[in-house]
């Protein structure tokens, strides 16, 4: 199963950070607003998210389709919702030692941490066509 993730191209960190706080909601919220963020899982560019106003996100995994969703607060846990697939994805963002995003996959089974790295272009052939 692929996760969604709001959630960086082309640099990658070494090794994992130690564990951060979690970002709040608010927080998250400040920091991503108005931005489009690629993400990277390990060495392997992942996708690109971006944020606007009413907590409205433009997702898509490189390669694939934009589709548009929302992200909500679920405890200490950043959750995003895309009609177009059929479970939330949870992930807890803290940030990064560059200064990026650090997001951890909540979900049972997976370990996996994506890092924000850069704002880049989300480009979405033939959306809204």
């Amino acid at each position: 199963m692929r996760h969604l993730a709001p959630f960086a191209l082309l640099a990658l960190l070494a090794a994992p950070a130690a564990a951060q706080e979690a970002l709040t909601a608010e927080e998250f919220e400040d920091f991503v607003t108005g931005k489009t963020l690629g993400y990277a899982l390990g060495s392997e560019p992942y996708g690109v998210e971006r944020y606007t106003e009413g907590r409205r996100v433009l997702w898509a995994f490189v390669g694939d389709e934009c589709v548009e969703g929302e992200w909500y607060p679920k405890g200490e846990d950043i959750c995003f919702y895309y009609p177009d697939y059929e479970d939330e994805q949870c992930w807890r963002f803290s940030f990064a030692a560059d200064g990026g995003l650090q997001a951890r996959f909540s979900g049972p089974g997976s370990s996996d941490v994506l890092y924000s790295l850069s704002e880049v272009p989300l480009i979405c052939p033939g959306y809204g066509v």
